[in-house]
Parts: C-alpha cells; structure tokens; sequence
C-alpha cells in the first residue's frame, strides 16, 4: 500500500521541537521517510477555537508542574540536553513559516528546519526579528536573499495559508500533529504510536 508520513510544524512550538528531535531515529528505524508540512499554529488555533496549553492549563493546579516533569522525563529518555526557555516566547512565527513554505522539495530544506528549531529552542533567540532570521540563515549557509524575498511573495503566503487549511479540514488541531496517510497522532507523547501505526502499515 501507499504509505504518506507528514509531521505539521510550527516553529513556535517547543514540543514540535522535541518532536523534530525524535523523528530521525524513527525514520531510521522504519525506513519511512516522514515529510516535513509547514502550517501556522496561530490559524489553526483560530479555526479550532483552540488556545495554547500555556494558556488553556495555566489556572489548573498542579497541571504546570505536571507538564514540565513530563517534559523533564521526554528528555532524559531521548538524551536531549539542549533545550533552553526562549525568553521571546510566544513568537509570531509567521515569517518563518512562510519561509518554511518556500523550503519544501528544495535540497536545503532540511538544513533550514533544523536551523530555525535550534534559533528557537537551543539559542533562544527572537526569531520574529527579520534581521535574526537574516542572521540565522547567513549563518546556517542559507540563500538569505532569496529566502527573505520569498517570505513576501503572494503564492508562498497562501501556500502557508492552505497548508495551514488542508490540516485543519484533515482533524488538526494543533502542532506537533502527525498523519499516517489519514490517521492523525497529535503531541509529543504519542510518538511511539506514530512508529507503531507505521510499523502495523508496513506488515
């Protein structure tokens, strides 16, 4: 059968960012290639009615410190250690995500996701900034010029808009959100089902 992996990101997500950490070995173990969807976090959630779980958690007692001994065990069972709070957090992402866009099928697309994950949430620096982003990208060995133009270029904004449209029509309704052909795993936490609905397709 056709099998079609799809991780949906926003960079603005830190546990997108603990996601792309993890997708690699999976990818790896499986041999699936999981392509790379970028949408933006901020259109779902106003086409879902949903609300960051900063804000939907943040009066609910002992929730907080739930999640943060959560996060604490995700990275001490994948050995990450380079984490850090971005103090610009939250960040409006959509230039990158535009850029993002622009990315996809190119040969440095990857080089570019993984440049922007770590400016976020390795560096902690404020990726709205398009002087940061020019930055980011100069130093990644990017081509910036041709990246920034494209942030502004009509069918790359509405690539990002229908990207973000087709996720939500799908069942998302957030991010780090994954699709096994049509079956969605939503959150950091359910990544061992992702490889295991992928494992089940593969027999």
């Amino acid at each position: 059968m056709n099998l079609r992996v799809e991780f949906h990101y926003d960079f603005g997500s830190p546990n997108a960012y603990l996601s792309h950490r993890v997708l690699p070995s999976i990818a790896e173990r499986t041999g699936v290639e999981i392509h790379y969807v970028p949408v933006l976090l901020g259109g779902i959630f106003k086409s879902t009615n949903n609300r960051s779980p900063m804000e939907q958690f943040a009066d609910v007692l002992n929730k907080p410190e739930y999640q943060a001994k959560e996060t604490l065990r995700f990275l001490m069972r994948h050995d990450i250690t380079e984490l850090v709070r971005n103090p610009h957090f939250p960040v409006n992402t959509i230039s990158m995500m535009r850029g993002a866009v622009f990315a996809q099928g190119k040969e440095w697309e990857a080089q570019y996701i993984d440049a922007l994950f770590k400016a976020m949430w390795e560096r902690g620096l404020n990726m709205a900034d398009p002087e940061q982003i020019g930055s980011v990208l100069t130093e990644a060995g990017l081509p910036v010029a041709e990246i920034l133009a494209a942030i502004s270029d009509p069918d790359v904004k509405q690539g990002l808009i229908d990207n973000t449209a087709n996720s939500v029509a799908r069942g998302n309704f957030g991010s780090p959100s994954f699709f096994v052909n049509e079956e969605l795993f939503f959150g950091k936490d359910k990544l061992r089902d992702l490889e295991e609905e992928i494992v089940s397709k593969l027999g």
